[in-house]
């Protein structure tokens, strides 16, 4: 708070984060109702070297202030704009009123400036809504002009319905303007992502110099503030001593090997390390057949049978090529299964652009129900095709189907993994603003082999209140962990004698309380499979979601031109905590822009793990990512979790969630009606009982 006070002054505070509006040579726009603001991180927190402030140069999206008749017709994207006569569908009202609701508006009718907060829209128009003034019935028109003397030019638009709710205030739209300074906490849209990483994506160098700007702007020596209370803040970063670990060899088949350098290697002449066999499969076409012939098809076909005998995969030419409509995809996945006896081993979809709506029902009819492993590709991809683009789809393909890619061939001389050895994965993931009481889903995933290279899924929902409250516990970890040590014991024959669990989406904050409920329900999950089974818990937190950067302080020192500190760089000293077991390790290459390390945080570790074993296990695990031949930033366990969880939540399209009661969560099927409908949530984005035991995320 001392820290903070002097520039929140002269900022605007939004979280940890103080912005500054920009000019109007520095504004970047996001969207029509989006901007991008500057400004710097702070926190200060307690080290092995003393109290310590975290730094780092910050970037948000804000909302635009602007009138809200502006924000509507960027947001519903009303080329022609609107006229007197303009009126909103209902899907077009709900759509703007998840886009509007929270947010800070005021008032342009009266002169003093009053500011509400946007609770949702009226079904009814201005000039259908009326109530009683002095025993007299009025239109929401009719009292706007009678005490304003202001003629409303559009009666065919809803109110705003502002808080508090009881008070059943209504504010017509064209009198509404979206207050400065608010920042855009919903998820942003993919244009406004990759607008926002387009715009902070800066080398490192360049990075730090932008930091240690913002940092001169908070004028700490001439803060007051600070100097009543005996503090005093350095304006240069600290220097911090680390390790870079060696990288693992990467195994392929006949014990062939490849050696990353900066945290990629080349997989050209490479068999995959258990490559798969495609007998019988299908493609199915969604583009019109005027946009692609049977000639390119049957090109792609042949090259991606090349493609796959030169990684060892077998494949036949498909037993089925067919054009389809959206609304075919049931019917047609009946007629593959009649054709091949319920033996299909893929279906391969190629999809027309900005088909978002198709690809959840595809993995939903063919992955969650029939149990039918697919792979989606979009149109561009086929003319003409290219043997690197099938190589990579080929890595999913090959993994999703039971194979494996590539070993972390050094992973079998760590001590850990002599004997039994179960890794899992788990992330939590939350609804955004503005999604209603969507359910929080949760996936646990955990290795099925000696290599943790195959991995098996669970999945479970959690209720929200369709506000910001969530449970950060896994509510259901025992159930998800049971089902995962029997995955294991049926795919390797033998329970597991050690488990290392990496868990995703805490805070510090959250820590203990997650600890002692989860550790004590995963023993509870052990102990229930048989009595007395109690192997030993490595529990470990990944954080990505921290504001610690890592900077080279002599430019050689750097691994690629990237200018970022060398993959496998270590920090377990000096800026860690003075009370945890936690370290930083940077895994990857940087692609653009600055690479941001991932915090290791150890609660639990009844293996009681040398600290360069738990190092050198991580490291190797982020080499067995099965999509790439790059490490990646986390471990694959968790990178997988992610995935599994994102799959869910797009089968979560067929459902429509409220928030209005803020209670617990409601959900209208296709069926109609609203109601709790948790258990058909979990069943609709569930896979299918023996899709678990793959990698059907891949």
């Amino acid at each position: 708070i001392v820290v903070r006070h002097f520039p929140s002054l002269r900022y605007t505070v939004a979280g940890r984060g103080l912005f500054q509006k920009p000019t109007k040579d520095t504004r970047h726009e996001l969207s029509p109702f989006t901007e991008m603001w500057s400004g710097i991180y702070t926190s200060a927190r307690p080290s092995n070297m003393g109290l310590v402030l975290n730094v780092d140069e910050s970037h948000t999206a804000f909302y635009t202030a602007q009138p809200v008749l502006d924000f509507m017709v960027g947001h519903l994207n009303l080329r022609q704009g609107i006229n007197a006569n303009f009126s909103l569908r209902d899907s077009d009202r709900a759509s703007l009123e998840k886009q509007l609701r929270y947010l800070k508006v005021s008032v342009t009718h009266q002169k003093q400036k009053r500011q509400y907060r946007v609770e949702k829209l009226t079904k009814e128009t201005v000039s259908q809504l009326s109530f009683d003034v002095n025993g007299k019935r009025m239109s929401i028109s009719q009292y706007f002009k009678s005490q304003y003397n202001y003629t409303l030019k559009y009666p065919n638009l809803p109110c705003v319905w502002v808080s508090p709710r009881e008070k059943k205030t209504y504010l017509p739209l064209e009198v509404c303007h979206i207050v400065e300074g608010q920042r855009c906490v919903r998820k942003l849209t993919p244009d406004e992502t990759s607008s926002m990483i387009r715009a902070t994506a800066k080398k490192p160098h360049i990075r730090k110099q932008c930091t240690d700007g913002q940092m001169a702007k908070m004028e700490y020596p001439r803060d007051m503030f600070l100097k009543q209370f005996g503090f005093e803040v350095e304006q240069s970063m600290v220097g911090v001593k680390g390790k870079v670990l060696d990288p693992p060899k990467i195994g392929y088949a006949n014990n062939a090997t490849a050696n990353p350098r900066a945290g990629v290697w080349d997989n050209r002449n490479m068999r995959f390390f258990k490559p798969t066999q495609i007998k019988n499969w299908a493609i199915l076409m969604f583009p019109p057949q005027n946009h692609c012939q049977t000639n390119d098809v049957k090109a792609f076909c042949d090259l991606m049978i090349k493609v796959g005998t030169d990684m060892g995969m077998q494949i036949a030419q498909p037993s089925l090529v067919k054009y389809l409509r959206e609304n075919e995809i049931e019917r047609v996945c009946e007629e593959i299964k009649q054709k091949s006896g319920g033996n299909i081993d893929l279906v391969y979809c190629i999809l027309p652009r900005n088909s978002s709506a198709v690809y959840p029902r595809i993995k939903n009819v063919f992955e969650n129900k029939n149990c039918i492993s697919t792979q989606c590709m979009e149109l561009k991809n086929m003319r003409p095709p290219k043997p690197q683009t099938i190589g990579n789809i080929l890595q999913k393909i090959n993994t999703k189907i039971g194979g494996v890619n590539n070993i972390a061939a050094d992973m079998m001389s760590i001590p850990l993994f002599k004997r039994p050895v179960i890794v899992m994965g788990a992330d939590n993931s939350h609804p955004a603003q503005g999604e209603g009481n969507r359910p929080s889903i949760t996936a646990v995933v955990g290795s099925l082999d000696r290599h943790a290279t195959r991995y098996a899924t669970q999945l479970s929902t959690q209720k929200t209140d369709g506000k910001r409250t969530h449970s950060f516990v896994i509510e259901q970890i025992g159930k998800l962990v049971k089902g995962n040590l029997i995955k294991f014991y049926q795919a390797a024959k033998i329970k597991p004698e050690r488990i290392i669990f990496y868990r995703d989406g805490l805070s510090e904050g959250q820590y203990n309380h997650v600890m002692m409920y989860e550790v004590a329900e995963i023993k509870k999950a052990c102990n229930s499979l048989e009595q007395g089974y109690n192997p030993p818990i490595t529990y470990v937190v990944c954080q990505k979601r921290h504001h610690t950067r890592l900077y080279v302080q002599n430019p050689r020192d750097a691994q690629d031109r990237s200018g970022n500190v060398p993959a496998g760089t270590v920090v377990d000293k000096d800026i860690t905590s003075p009370v945890n077991f936690d370290f930083y390790l940077n895994s990857h290459q940087g692609i653009q822009g600055t690479n941001k390390p991932a915090k290791y945080t150890v609660l639990v570790d009844e293996n009681k793990l040398p600290a360069d074993m738990l190092y050198t296990t991580t490291y190797h695990l982020c080499h067995v990512y099965a999509r790439c031949t790059r490490s990646v930033s986390i471990p694959a366990p968790v990178y997988y979790a992610r995935l599994a969880t994102e799959r869910a939540r797009e089968h979560l399209c067929k459902f429509t969630f409220d928030s209005s009661d803020g209670g617990n969560s409601t959900a209208s099927g296709g069926s109609g009606g609203i109601g709790p409908a948790m258990e058909e949530i979990l069943r609709e984005i569930s896979p299918h009982e023996q899709t678990k035991n793959k990698m059907y995320w891949g």
